[in-house]
């Protein structure tokens, strides 16, 4: 699709090379660094003056920090807090439909601990908060701690990432700042605002000095994801099937009773070779790989983000500061997606098929009387997240602080699920599974006939609900003394105490075939047809109709009634679980200095010691409500050492050791089943449940930094770490029977039953090279570029147990860590001379393992994504110093994110290929305002 020409009002001056530069922590966490101050305020203005102030503090402090800043509302040059962390070392970000990123890593872990001005915040039920649900209007810098030391919450092998909001005493006095931005999605062809507004204020009183901040953003995005997918392998004899093998001429072999033709789910799936056999009847059967289905996605979705922060501070003296704060995040979304799918696993009247060169594997065929469906899905999304705080800070004279913080916060997320399938047969379909890049090519007989309710019958309907909630409230105390002679330079000392409440809820029903024409059930407006599927890049239809679900969830009991279903006044959500954690921590660390050969040698050292006490209750909702009670318990000693050695003023080594841990999630220790009927024909179904004995992962964290500083404004640095990684949550699948379960689509009694279990150890070691360099030599306009960019290498290794049908462990395999992959760099162009600022980027990843499958069928298990990759453009042109006007682009290049299937060295991206979707391409203009 062209750019559309665009013409409307908007916002948002971003500072536009905000990417990848280095900070200090800059919270009371480190008395002793000498470049930190009360606030913690760097205090820049342009993208070089940024760069600089970041360097200098990292510089100068003990810790390995590396950092995003903004100086005012709207400087950073992103939607939310993920992507604006995607150009910081070391960072990698995924998941990017929608028009956003959604999930991130660090040295590809993808559990940081996630906290707000330094306390720990999570969303719902889970054990961390939804980063790209804050805004990046709201933030003044966003700090990605790779290495921990005794003071730091214990949680997160990945590090942590802490969001730090603005204050009134940031300010020097009346400031009101604000943006108004546009953004254009090419892909959903819509105009989506992103407002915010800052106003903050201090006055001197009788009482002292006191501060009032609110800051509020709003933004919404209609967007549009289009996907098409080769399905799972499966095996199909072959045209001349040995006799005895009591097959037909490309029958589709199932597994059979107890798995006695074939073993689902093998980690490589079953052997690709020409010529392979399976043993069937008691005879050798030769047989071909194919696909079982092929389908496509077009979603159509809406988000919504209102966000508000307002900070209170009153300043009774010099010596003392309180700061009352309320945080609010929300989420409001919907999807729409229209979904078609098609199996070609039939053999009745089989037309002919093509193999891929040496291999057994079917590339194209033709398949007559296939069974296909549509199913018109909508879902609804609502999150309200509210965290409540109070801090106290006291100087003891000049040489020590008491810090006191008092925080609550409150989380609900609820969801909703609504599906109307329909369903017919073709009377052919003609698939190639990849007809070049790895997108599969695919048309019936008459395409036309998609768009025909007249020839859709109404098949099931599905309707689901879910709500978590939860709530913390959390106590810490924290006080240090500093000394500026001798061996010990710091001691500092602290408790925490956390009681953290989380409860689920769901309520599941389903409604089989009503047997009547899509023409005739639903009315018009019931229907929706779609157009211009996948933007004329595959050879698909692009064009089908089913039920319309935006009418579907505002006729809910309508549709409930046709199926003979409870409707919203009967329907109730059955509590899942119930659990009460409660965390007491404490800690006591100490910096010291000596000179090393004529040079200052800092040192950093400390414990903390944390005990947790987990009580649950779950409630079985397959046995009538039967609640099950468990209590666990553990305490561990956590130290943590760094030590920072300066060969030269400019020139810097760093070492740091530390332990954290990863406590399971909630919803991996419940061990009531969610389960899924048998809706691929394999013979049984699939479903999962917690393991309630989870322990936390434990990991041991070593680095190595060296930093040279060549320039003012100018540095490379260079990091060696490795993680070693005890306790890793991995799937173990067990074959069970479960009567009675009320399954009625692909209605079964058996289920491969997945749960976690702690029987894995892993290790991720690496490199990461960061560059940022401003030359002083370039002529004329040239001179303000600069340059910044970074290299990750990562390695990671896990040992896989390996179970029978009995979940008894048969052996063991090796795979890399899921997310991580070996290399990735991101390279900014950046500009900074006069009224203009100017950033290009270039962000890429290399391929990596996303997830394992259900081992359901005959492929590798393993799911990979290819490459991801990103060119993304930023202008400001500084009108005055009050205002300014930005335009940014992302994803100039048109990228994809596609997949496929691979384990060891089974599986690439052409004869495995399974999903492609398009990425959107969005266009932004803005204009931002600040008077003070």
């Amino acid at each position: 699709m062209a750019l559309k020409p665009f013409a409307f009002g908007t916002t948002s001056i971003l500072a536009l090379t905000l990417s990848t530069v280095a900070h200090a922590q800059t919270t009371d966490a480190s008395p002793a660094s000498p470049a930190e101050n009360d606030s913690g305020e760097i205090v820049v203005s342009g993208v070089r003056a940024s760069i600089v102030g970041a360097l200098n503090v990292r510089k100068q402090s003990t810790q390995i920090v590396d950092s995003i800043v903004a100086e005012d509302v709207g400087k950073l040059p992103d939607n939310n807090v993920v992507e604006a962390l995607q150009r910081v070392t070391g960072v990698q970000i995924t998941d990017r439909a929608g028009g956003e990123a959604g999930a991130v890593t660090i040295r590809g872990l993808s559990d940081p601990l996630t906290t707000l001005n330094g306390r720990n915040i999570f969303t719902a039920a889970g054990q961390s908060f939804a980063l790209q649900d804050i805004s990046a209007n709201l933030v003044k810098s966003v700090n990605v701690y790779k290495t921990r030391s005794a003071d730091q919450i214990e949680t997160g092998l990945a590090g942590q990432i802490d969001v730090e909001t603005r204050r009134p005493f940031d300010f020097d006095g009346f400031t009101i700042s604000g943006l108004a931005r546009g953004i254009y999605n090419e892909q959903a062809d819509s105009y989506n605002p992103n407002v915010a507004l800052l106003v903050s204020d201090r006055w001197e009183t009788g009482a002292g000095e006191i501060g009032l901040l609110v800051n509020a953003s709003y933004s919404k995005t209609k967007y549009r994801n289009m996907s098409t997918t080769a399905g799972a392998f499966v095996p199909f004899a072959t045209e001349t099937p040995p006799a005895g093998s009591g097959l037909g001429k490309l029958e589709r072999i199932f597994p059979g009773p107890d798995n006695v033709n074939w073993q689902p789910g093998l980690n490589a799936g079953l052997p690709t070779e020409a010529g392979s056999t399976l043993r069937i009847n008691g005879v050798d059967v030769p047989y071909y790989l194919g696909r079982d289905a092929v389908f496509s996605s077009d979603l159509y979705g809406k988000r919504e983000r209102p966000s508000v922060n307002v900070a209170l501070q009153w300043a009774p003296n010099s010596s003392s500061v309180y700061t009352a704060e309320m945080f609010y995040s929300g989420f409001r979304g919907n999807t729409f997606n229209s979904l078609q799918f098609s199996f070609v696993d039939w053999w009745g009247n089989p037309g002919p098929v093509e193999l891929y060169d040496g291999t057994n594997i079917i590339k194209s065929r033709t398949v007559d009387n296939v069974y296909g469906f549509n199913s018109g899905d909508y879902a609804t999304n609502r999150t309200d997240s509210y965290v409540y705080g109070l801090n106290g800070k006291w100087d003891l004279g000049d040489r020590g602080k008491i810090t006191a913080d008092v925080a609550y916060q409150t989380s609900t997320n609820e969801t909703t699920f609504q599906a109307m399938r329909t369903d017919r047969v073709a009377n052919q379909i003609v698939v190639d599974f990849n007809a070049g890049g790895g997108i599969p090519s695919f048309h019936f007989n008459d395409d036309g006939l998609l768009a025909d309710p007249s020839v859709w019958n109404v098949a099931e309907f599905y309707d689901n609900a879910n709500k978590a909630k939860g709530d913390a409230i959390t106590g810490t105390l924290d006080g240090y003394y500093t000394w500026d002679e001798g061996f010990i330079r710091a001691i500092k000392a602290g408790v925490r105490l956390d009681r953290r409440t989380a409860q689920t809820y769901v309520r599941t029903q389903d409604g089989g075939r009503l047997n009547k024409s899509l023409s005739t059930a639903l009315p018009a407006e019931g229907l929706f047809t779609n157009s211009g599927f996948f933007d004329g890049r595959a050879d698909v239809p692009t064009s089908w109709v089913l039920p319309n679900g935006y009418w579907i969830n505002a006729h809910a009991d309508e549709v409930r009634a046709l199926y003979k279903l409870k409707t919203s006044d009967q329907l109730v959500l059955d509590r899942v679980f119930d659990i009460t954690e409660t965390t007491m921590s404490a800690y006591i660390m100490a910096d010291a200095q000596i000179d090393l050969f004529g040079r200052p040698l800092k040192l950093e050292g400390g414990v903390r010691f944390v005990n947790v006490d987990t009580n649950s209750r779950f409630f079985d909702r397959y046995n009538g409500g039967a609640e099950t009670i468990a209590s666990n318990g553990s305490n561990k000693l956590l130290p943590a050492f760094t030590l920072r050695y300066e060969f030269t003023d400019n020139l810097r080594l760093r070492f740091n050791y530390g332990e954290t841990l990863r406590r399971p999630n909630f919803s991996d220790i419940n061990p009531n089943y969610s389960l899924t009927g048998d809706l691929t024909n394999v013979g049984y179904g699939s479903g999962s449940a917690g393991t309630a004995n989870l322990r936390p992962t434990h990991s041991k964290n070593f680095d190595l930094a060296l930093e040279w500083y060549f320039d003012r404004d100018s540095a490379i640095y260079v990091t060696g770490f490795r993680r070693e990684i005890d306790g890793l949550v991995v799937p173990l699948t067990v074959r069970e029977y479960i009567p009675n379960n009320g399954i009625q689509a692909g209605a079964t009694n058996y289920f491969a039953i997945t749960r976690p279990v702690n029987a894995s150890n892993g290790v991720l070691k690496g490199v990461e090279v960061g560059l940022t360099y401003f030359p002083h030599y370039l002529p004329g306009p040239l001179d303000g570029l600069g340059f910044q960019g970074s290299v990750t290498i990562l390695d990671s290794k896990q040992n896989i147990p390996e179970s029978d049908s009995a979940g008894n462990i048969v052996g063991q395999s090796t795979s890399q860590f899921f997310g991580v992959s070996k290399l990735s760099y991101n390279a900014t162009l950046a500009y900074d001379k006069g009224p203009f600022n100017a950033r290009l980027s270039y962000i890429w990843r290399k391929e990596f393992l996303h997830n394992n499958e259900a081992r359901l069928f005959a492929n590798p298990i393993g799911v990979w994504f290819r490459p991801e990759k990103s060119l993304d453009l930023q202008l400001t042109w500084n009108v005055t110093d009050k205002v300014g006007v930005t335009f940014d682009a992302v994803n100039l290049t048109n990228s994809t994110q596609q997949n496929y299937y691979r384990f060891g060295d089974v599986g690439n991206a052409d004869q495995f290929n399974l999903g492609t979707t398009l990425l959107a391409r969005t266009f932004a203009l803005g204009v931002r305002f600040k008077f003070d």
